[in-house]
C-alpha cells in the first residue's frame, strides 16, 4: 500500500507545503508592496481557503465525471500560475489574486478520493492516516524552510519554488502514480446529485463534525498564542515550550486511534472519546490559573483533534456511493474551510468582546450537542465489502441485487475483474449475496 499511496501522497504534501511556506513571512512581506494595507494583508493570508471553499464541490464533481487524474493535472496547472503571479507580484492587489488562484486548486477532496478508489475500505483508516502524516511534515518543513529561505533570499523565492514543485507533482502524477482502477457502477453516468448528498444524514453528520472540528482548530491557534502571552507572560520563541508537547501527544495518539477505529471498528467511539477530550480542554484553559494547567488543556485538545484525523476522511468516503464519491468529500472538505473561516471570526469576536471563560462555556456547550448528534451516527463497521472475481459468479445476474435487502450499492473493478458489493451486515450477509449471483 505504501508504494503504491506515496507518490499521491506526495503531491498532495507538496501542494500543501506550497500554500504553508509562504506563512512565516508573508505578512511582513505583503504589507510593503504597493497599495497595501492590514486588511489587504489579512484577506492575502487567509482568501485561499474562501477559494478552497467555494471550488471543492465542483472539483470534486469534475473528478466524478473526467477522471481523478485529469483533474489533479487541472488544478496543479492552476497553482503553478497562481504561485508565478505571487512571484511577480509588486501590487497587494495582484499578490492577492495570485493567492486566491492558488486556493483555487481545490483537489484536496480529488486526492483523497482517488486515495479511496486505490485501496481496500478495510485498510482505507491506515492510507488517510499515511496522507495525514505527509500533510504534517510539509507543514512542519514548510514552517523552518518559509523562515529561512524568506529572510535570506526573499519571499518571491518561496513562490517560485512553489511553482517549481508544481511542475514535479505533474511529472510524478503520470510517471508515478498508478491509474485507480476502472469503477462500472450501475448507476446512470450523470448521477451525481448533490440533493441526495446533502439528504444523506450520515455523511451530513460528518459534514458538520467537520466543521466543528476545523472551527474548533482555529479557535485553538488563535486563543492559545495570544493568551499564552498576555496571561502567562511567554515571549514569541517560547511557543515551541507550549506546541511541541501538544504535538508530540497529539501524533502518538493517531496511531491507537486508526487501529481501533478502523480494525477495531470503534471508529463512532473514537469521534466521541475525541468531542469529550474537546471540551475538556477548552473548559481547562479557560479556568487555568497557571501556565502549566493551561499547557495539560492544550495538549489535550491536540490528542482528541489527532485522534480525530486518520478517521474523518475515511469515514466520510465510506458513507458516500462510489459514483458521488468525489461530490462527497468536496461537500465535506467545503463544510471543513467553512468551520476554518467561522472558527476565527468566532474566537475574533469573542475575545474582543467576552473572554476565555465564556469561549469555553460556548464550546462545552457545543460539544454536548456534537456528542448527541455523533451518537445518532450509523457505524461504518456494520457495513461490508464482498469482494467477487468475475469468474465465480453469473455476471447476468448483477442486476438482481438491487432487489435484496440489505445491498447498499455494487460495482464492478473492470481493471481487478472484480464484482464490489456493500452490504449492512445486520440485514444480509456474504453467502446470500454469493446464491443471488452463483
Amino acid at each position: 500500500m505504501f508504494k503504491t499511496l506515496m507518490p499521491l501522497n506526495l503531491i498532495i504534501s507538496l501542494r500543501f507545503l506550497g500554500l504553508f511556506i509562504v506563512l512565516p513571512v508573508l505578512s511582513v512581506y505583503a504589507l510593503h508592496l504597493e497599495g497595501s494595507s492590514e486588511l489587504l494583508v489579512g484577506i492575502t493570508i487567509g482568501g485561499y481557503a474562501a477559494t478552497q471553499m467555494l471550488l471543492q464541490i465542483p472539483f470534486g464533481i469534475m473528478s466524478d465525471k473526467l477522471g481523478r487524474k485529469i483533474t489533479i493535472f487541472i488544478g496543479l496547472v492552476i497553482f503553478l500560475i497562481g504561485s508565478l503571479i505571487c512571484g511577480f507580484s509588486e501590487h497587494i492587489y495582484m499578490l492577492m489574486f495570485g493567492r486566491f488562484l492558488q486556493g483555487a486548486a481545490a483537489i484536496g477532496a480529488v486526492g483523497t478520493a482517488m486515495i479511496s478508489d486505490m485501496v481496500k475500505e478495510e485498510v482505507r483508516g491506515h492510507a488517510m492516516a499515511l496522507m495525514g502524516g505527509t500533510i504534517a511534515a510539509s507543514f512542519a518543513i514548510s514552517m523552518m524552510a518559509g523562515s529561512l529561505i524568506g529572510g535570506y533570499y526573499g519571499v518571491d523565492k518561496l513562490f517560485f519554488i512553489t511553482a517549481a514543485l508544481s511542475v514535479f507533482s505533474m511529472i510524478v502524477l503520470y510517471t508515478k502514480v498508478p491509474n485507480p482502477p476502472k469503477i462500472v457502477h450501475h448507476y446512470g453516468a450523470d448521477e451525481t446529485d448533490l440533493k441526495e448528498i446533502l439528504k444523506d444524514k450520515d455523511l451530513m453528520k460528518m459534514n458538520i463534525t467537520n466543521l466543528l472540528q476545523k472551527g474548533m482548530m482555529t479557535l485553538a491557534f488563535m486563543v492559545i498564542p495570544i493568551l499564552m502571552l498576555q496571561e502567562f507572560g511567554f515571549v514569541k520563541k517560547e511557543l515551541w515550550m507550549v506546541y511541541l508537547p501538544a504535538m508530540i501527544c497529539g501524533v502518538l495518539a493517531m496511531g491507537p486511534s486508526a487501529i481501533m477505529g478502523e480494525k477495531k471498528h470503534k471508529a463512532k467511539e473514537m469521534l466521541m472519546i475525541g468531542i469529550a477530550l474537546f471540551a475538556i480542554s477548552y473548559v481547562m484553559m479557560g479556568y487555568a490559573k497557571s501556565a502549566s494547567w493551561f499547557i495539560v488543556g492544550v495538549v489535550i485538545f491536540f490528542i482528541g483533534f489527532n485522534m480525530h484525523e486518520p478517521l474523518m476522511q475515511s469515514m466520510a468516503s465510506k458513507y458516500a456511493k462510489v459514483h458521488q464519491k468525489g461530490a462527497a468529500l468536496g461537500v465535506f472538505n467545503t463544510f471543513g474551510y467553512a468551520g476554518t473561516f467561522i472558527g476565527g471570526v468566532f474566537g475574533g469576536f469573542f475575545l474582543e468582546h467576552f473572554g476565555i471563560m465564556e469561549i469555553a462555556w460556548v464550546i462545552f456547550i457545543a460539544c454536548i450537542f456534537w456528542l448527541v448528534l455523533i451518537a445518532t451516527l450509523k457505524n461504518p463497521s456494520i457495513n461490508k465489502n464482498l469482494y467477487l472475481p468475475f469468474d465465480t459468479i453469473d455476471l447476468t445476474r448483477m442486476m438482481h441485487l438491487n432487489h435484496v435487502k440489505g445491498v447498499i450499492e455494487w460495482y464492478r473493478n473492470e481493471s481487478e475483474h472484480l464484482l464490489i458489493v456493500k452490504y449492512d451486515s445486520k440485514e444480509t450477509d456474504a453467502e446470500t449475496i454469493k446464491a443471488v449471483i452463483s
